[in-house]
Parts: structure tokens; C-alpha cells; sequence
């Protein structure tokens, strides 16, 4: 198991003030020592980087982070999709991996960075004013889209990491970032006829390993149908009727 780059200057003061404190620590009163090592291991853990590779059914979609099913909601409408989605929420504490993975394999449509407030990510205050970052996904075919991951930051994490661009391409538990200490991570997808949900609340997930939702692959003509909308910005085309 490696350790994140994106923590090593994290990971550096929390060495230099700690190790300062714990050599205090051993002259004034060496109790106070153990208190400082279990800091010091848990700030170098917290940017532990495992490698995953997991096996997936045709259709599914991995956790794009871990942790703990904190919500999971279905909406008419909502931003970057044309129709109903099913959005599952994910609360990561402070002692689970942060780092993020791309739920399919696409290519990324837009990221969109939004500031915003540090409240607690349990709280419904943070999934609307938090600071965030929204990746969207048009999914490999068959798979239907788009998808979106979005970083929501909490009252410890300040700090939304994002490696993928616009036209990134990603495969299935691909890393793409991580969050900075304790936060939320969701995952959207179309809310279809054969979209099923695999997780309840509650339930422990794992970045790259544990499915979270099955789609129904769409046809080969829904797919060009649904690049054609893209690309002209209108609806898809309609098959002429048929002649006698």
C-alpha cells in the first residue's frame, strides 16, 4: 500500500511539529508521547493510497469513494441530465481512504468547481452550500449517461483534489483525486426503467471494489442516438415511420 503524493507536505509538517512535540513530550512528562505517535500514524495513514482492481458485472458502477451509504434520493431533474437521477450519497470519516475513483469508463464531459461553505458533510446544509467539485462522465457504450461524481468538502476537509479534466479518460475505479480530510462523495446516474441500487443506507463501500448501481446497457442505435443529440445539442433523432 503506498501513500498519496498529494498529502506529502500534510504529511511533512505533521512529521516537524509532532516529532517536536513528542521530543518535549519525553523531557516534561513521556505519557503525553503516545498520545502524539497515534496523531502522527493516523495523519500519515489518513493519505494512504491502497491499489484496486476490481471485477464488474456488464452494467455496473463502482463507489467512486469510501465509506458509508449516508443517503440515497431520486430526483426529477437535476444539472447536466435531461430526465429523473438516483443520487447515493457517501460520508467519509476521518479514518477512511480519500481517494476517489471514477464509477465507469468514459470520458469526462466538464468538471465544474463550485466555493462554498465547510459545514459538516452529515449535515443537509453541506450538499447545497459546501465547497465541491462535479465531475460528468459520458459513460463507455453500452453503458447509459451521463454520470456524475461529485466532491463535496466538510468542516475538517478543505481541500478538493481533482487530477481529470475536460476530455479525460477514464477507466472503471480509476483514481482521479481525493479530499482532504473527513467529507462526501456522490454518485449520480439516469434514473431508467432498469436502474437498479445495490447499496442501502448504512451499508459500507469500498472505492473501486464494491458495485453501487446497475444500469440496463442501451442499444447500439440509442447510443449513436444519444452522441448525435450531444453532439448537435438537441434532442436525438426519430426513426421515420415505417411503409407498407
Amino acid at each position: 500500500m503506498g501513500l498519496a503524493r498529494e498529502g506529502f507536505p500534510q504529511m511533512a509538517v505533521s512529521t516537524v511539529v509532532l516529532g517536536a512535540g513528542i521530543w518535549v513530550a519525553t523531557v516534561w512528562w513521556w505519557p503525553a508521547t503516545l498520545a502524539l505517535v497515534a496523531v502522527w500514524v493516523w495523519s500519515i495513514a489518513f493519505f494512504r493510497d491502497p491499489k484496486r482492481e476490481g471485477r464488474f458485472a456488464r452494467g455496473e458502477l463502482c463507489a467512486p469513494a469510501d465509506g458509508t451509504v449516508h443517503d440515497i434520493r431520486a430526483f426529477d431533474a437535476y444539472p447536466s441530465f435531461d430526465g429523473p437521477v438516483v443520487r447515493v450519497g457517501i460520508f467519509l470519516s476521518l479514518f477512511n481512504v480519500h481517494i476517489n475513483r471514477s464509477p465507469c469508463a468514459g470520458r469526462v464531459r466538464s468538471v465544474e468547481y463550485r466555493p462554498g461553505k465547510f459545514y459538516a458533510a452529515m449535515s443537509p446544509k453541506a450538499i447545497e452550500r459546501n465547497e465541491s467539485n462535479t465531475l460528468v462522465i459520458d459513460p463507455t457504450a453500452p453503458l447509459p449517461g451521463p454520470v456524475g461524481v461529485r466532491q463535496i468538502v466538510g468542516v475538517a476537509a478543505r481541500r478538493i483534489v481533482c487530477h481529470a479534466g475536460e476530455g479525460s479518460e477514464l477507466g472503471i475505479g480509476e483514481r482521479f483525486g481525493l479530499i482532504k480530510f473527513g467529507s462526501r462523495t456522490e454518485l449520480i446516474v439516469p434514473k431508467l426503467a432498469g436502474t437498479e441500487v445495490l447499496v442501502n443506507i448504512g451499508d459500507k463501500v469500498r472505492a473501486g471494489l464494491t458495485p453501487m448501481v446497475r444500469q440496463s446497457p442501451v442499444s447500439d442505435e440509442e447510443s449513436k442516438d444519444a452522441a448525435h443529440a450531444e453532439a448537435t445539442g438537441g434532442a436525438a433523432p426519430k426513426a421515420s415511420p415505417a411503409t407498407a
